[in-house]
């Protein structure tokens, strides 16, 4: 059971951000913002989730949190008490959501509730008018609280759930029913499970003002790799991911493989946060190391101690950088490396679909043996890589920056009845 010294929601600092440093990317979504924000000035929100560190929901809410400040919303950001036992649970849930085969024993249910009532307990003291819960972790927790006193609930879902195991999201689903919003990725989320009045979609986002996506030169990006062995004078290929079984590190390595065949001096950097929710990480990273079997050219890096320094160079400098998901809810490294530029060959599944447009902005595959033939057309190919990391530039530009995912959820909060 947990600690009686973390039974308390942790409060998230945040650094401020200012909504009008977006005016020279993004002048309309910027005038949007304000005008869909005016009616609501002072209005309280409450964002809940698993973890400050690693992962991409704690990555957005870093900075959407101190925006939604700045337009005139008192927002807090909420950690739940960590547990050990439930993070187990929770992961299992997680990759249960995203597809796996098998189920919860009794003892999980049991031992995921009692979390989500201690949850349930502590979010009784927070007042909010606007209570938002992140994912599965806590998402029973509001059914548990016999009324909230925030006057709009909202749980958001940012994984894959197109094929969810059926007696996992069987458990879950009726602590759902409490919410007056849901928000997926994409409709293909929702297993038509909701009412239609009730669901709405807001694709994630990344801040392009962040150290991590700030423009850095080629040139001191080259140079930054060097210090982990890195050779800038042979090609470089990189995956930037936790390591979990669906972001498919083996077939990563599969693709690396082939690959070199050809072109034996490729190198591939394999670069990990991990996070402080999930206790699988450490297992899948041991079970990586053993498949990569100290080849030459594979370089494993995990929790570098300047992340994101790290995050930019490595997709700045890389010839290619892949994110071979076979379940992704959205992909925020695809997103951050299109920014940049870089020629993105994605997994064909779930949100990386709405990002790379297949040989118009980055490619889509479904195997190793499609990534390495796209990988090495990129690298014997300089037009081809031209055309393609301009084009996703400007994807990223029209549609994944911070002030589009704001705009939504404004769009959103002025939903329904609860201003009235």
């Amino acid at each position: 059971m947990t600690d009686t010294r973390t039974r308390t929601l942790q409060i998230v600092d945040c650094q401020p951000r200012r909504l009008d440093d977006y005016l020279p990317i993004v002048p309309e979504v910027v005038r949007e913002i304000r005008e869909l924000a005016e009616p609501l000035q002072g209005s309280r929100i409450a964002h809940v989730n698993a973890t400050a560190l690693g992962g991409g929901v704690a990555e957005m809410l870093r900075y959407m949190v101190p925006l939604q400040r700045d337009v005139g919303f008192d927002a807090n950001w909420y950690v739940i008490p960590p547990d050990d036992p439930f993070f187990e649970v929770t992961k299992s849930i997680h990759n249960y959501m995203q597809g796996k085969d098998g189920a919860l024993t009794d003892e999980h249910q049991k031992t995921y509730l009692e979390h989500n009532k201690l949850i349930a307990d502590l979010l009784a003291g927070i007042a909010a008018d606007i209570l938002i819960i992140h994912d599965p972790q806590p998402a029973a927790a509001l059914a548990m609280m016999n009324g909230h006193p925030a006057r709009l609930s909202i749980w958001r879902s940012h994984i894959d759930t197109s094929q969810p195991n059926q007696s996992v999201w069987g458990f879950l689903r009726p602590y759902l029913d409490v919410y007056d919003q849901v928000v997926f990725t994409l409709p293909d989320y929702t297993n038509q499970d909701f009412p239609k009045d009730k669901v709405n979609f807001i694709t994630p986002f990344i801040d392009n003002l962040s150290p991590k996506n700030v423009r850095m030169d080629r040139n001191a990006a080259r140079q930054y790799v060097t210090r982990f062995g890195i050779d800038v004078q042979k090609p470089l290929i990189t995956q930037i991911s936790r390591f979990d079984p669906w972001k498919d590190p083996k077939g990563v390595i599969d693709a690396f493989r082939l690959v070199k065949q050809d072109v034996p001096d490729l190198q591939l950097a394999l670069v990990a946060q991990m996070a402080s929710d999930d206790p699988e990480g450490v297992r899948v990273q041991k079970d990586v190391e053993d498949y990569a079997g100290g080849e030459a050219g594979i370089f494993l890096l995990v929790n570098l101690p300047d992340n994101d320094t790290a995050v930019n160079a490595f997709q700045t400098a890389s010839d290619v950088v892949l994110q071979k998901s076979i379940r992704e809810g959205f992909g925020l490294t695809v997103t951050e490396a299109m920014w940049k530029g870089a020629v993105v060959i994605g997994g064909n599944v779930g949100g990386i679909r709405l990002q790379i447009q297949d040989g118009k902005n980055g490619f889509l595959v479904d195997s190793p043996e499609e990534a390495a033939e796209r990988i090495a057309q990129v690298l014997s190919d300089p037009d081809l890589r031209e055309r393609l990391s301009q084009a996703a530039h400007e994807k990223v530009k029209s549609n994944f920056l911070m002030p589009h995912q704001l705009r939504d959820y404004l769009r959103l909060f002025r939903k329904g009845p609860w201003l009235a």
